[in-house]
């Protein structure tokens, strides 16, 4: 049994954790329960010789289910590394995908030339799914005026909806998707929890539009989507060796590939959530995060990144020039931008949700989540955390 302690300021012994992440504790070595449960996850999804031997037996099963079919897996694509690699990655398993691209009318030119490149290169269909630029429009302001932490939850529930959709569209039943715990970090719930219920709440209450092209993600969409449909989403970087770093350079020589200068930074509402909205309204630095389990992978030093942090993530000009678009792209004044940055914050827990739903069946839910899940979702790992330590 790990016993843990709490000082005013301390920064985890291991990554770059620190006390302004939510429900942190140190152990008596200065190791956070954030390095903890990634040991967890390295435990419960190994690489090597191991993982690759369960990825060949998922690559089987996949192949399967769909030798009778156009297509036998989804890959959402989004221009960026992950994305782009796994997409090649799927190709040399003998894969045969559809790329899905979610056109929320932010994705930046950079990230559509790449998926351009990549997905003509190796002469795989793409499908681009199109929400009316007006509703997201729509909701993007209404999430800033309901000063959550996390306002681009739009885009990641309209990604989840889409390609549940396409998948039983065109009757396959694997998504393939490109997250890495070992490369991006868990966010702690409270800077990015959202859910279909709170959405929709949020909309109802700030917006004025109403949605036809939204594809909201509700609990009873995923319950009919992996119940009857028997629709399963796959993360392979989990079980097979993936350095985002090499992935770059293999992208550039092999596609023509181009950098788009930041983690999610491909999508610019995205990177104006990450690297502006929540570090200067919240104080939140996702970086920590991010960092920390690279610096536990190995793919950095924690030196470097203890001198990264003590930049920004964009200069003062950089910062101008992204408020301005995003101001005049949403089709606000800059007195209700400010207005809303100065004013007070909320977190997720002042808006209705599932999550008190899902934290109060918490083990219930966990023994029927084979139902809907190939892998534990990551949410499940961070309430066992909190649990244990409370």
């Amino acid at each position: 049994m790990i016993k843990y302690r709490q000082e005013e300021s301390q920064i985890c012994s291991r990554g770059v954790w620190d006390n302004t992440v939510p429900g942190i504790q140190f152990d008596d070595n200065g190791v956070s329960n954030y390095a903890h449960m990634y040991d967890k996850l390295v435990e419960a999804y190994p690489r090597g010789e191991q993982g690759k031997k369960y990825w060949d037996q998922l690559v089987n099963q996949i192949k399967k289910d769909g030798r009778k079919k156009q297509y036998d897996c989804v890959i959402g694509i989004s221009g960026g590394t992950d994305s782009c690699y796994l997409l090649y990655l799927a190709t040399q398993y003998g894969l045969r995908p559809l790329a899905v691209n979610l056109d929320n009318g932010w994705n930046s030119d950079i990230s559509v030339k790449n998926i351009k490149k990549v997905t003509k290169k190796l002469g795989i269909d793409l499908e681009t799914y199109v929400i009316n630029y007006e509703e997201i429009k729509d909701l993007l302001r209404s999430y800033m005026r309901s000063r959550l932490p996390w306002v681009d939850m739009p885009t990641d529930l309209a990604i989840k909806a889409v390609m549940y959709k396409i998948a039983a569209k065109i009757g396959v039943r694997y998504i393939l998707r490109g997250n890495d715990f070992r490369s991006e970090g868990t966010q702690p719930r409270e800077w990015t929890y959202g859910d279909a219920r709170q959405l929709k709440y949020v909309h109802s209450r700030y917006g004025s539009v109403r949605l036809r092209t939204y594809p909201n993600y509700s609990i009873y969409k995923l319950v009919y989507y992996g119940i009857f449909k028997r629709i399963r989403s796959i993360y392979p970087f989990y079980y097979l060796d993936y350095n985002k770093k090499d992935a770059q350079v293999f992208l550039k020589k092999e596609f023509d590939w181009e950098y788009y200068g930041g983690h999610h930074h491909e999508n610019i509402f995205t990177k104006f959530a990450i690297s502006y909205w929540s570090l200067y309204k919240f104080g939140i630095d996702k970086r920590k995060i991010t960092y920390s389990s690279q610096i536990l992978s190995g793919a950095i030093s924690r030196d470097e990144v203890l001198n990264i942090l003590k930049t920004k993530p964009n200069t003062d000009e950089e910062d101008e020039h992204l408020i301005s678009y995003v101001i005049k792209k949403l089709d606000m004044t800059e007195d209700e931008f400010k207005t809303i940055l100065n004013s007070s914050n909320k977190s997720y827990l002042d808006y209705p949700s599932y999550y008190p739903l899902f934290y109060s069946f918490t083990k219930i839910i966990q023994i029927f989540s084979g139902l809907l899940f190939i892998q534990k979702p990551m949410m499940f790992f961070q309430l066992d955390m909190r649990k244990k330590n409370q």
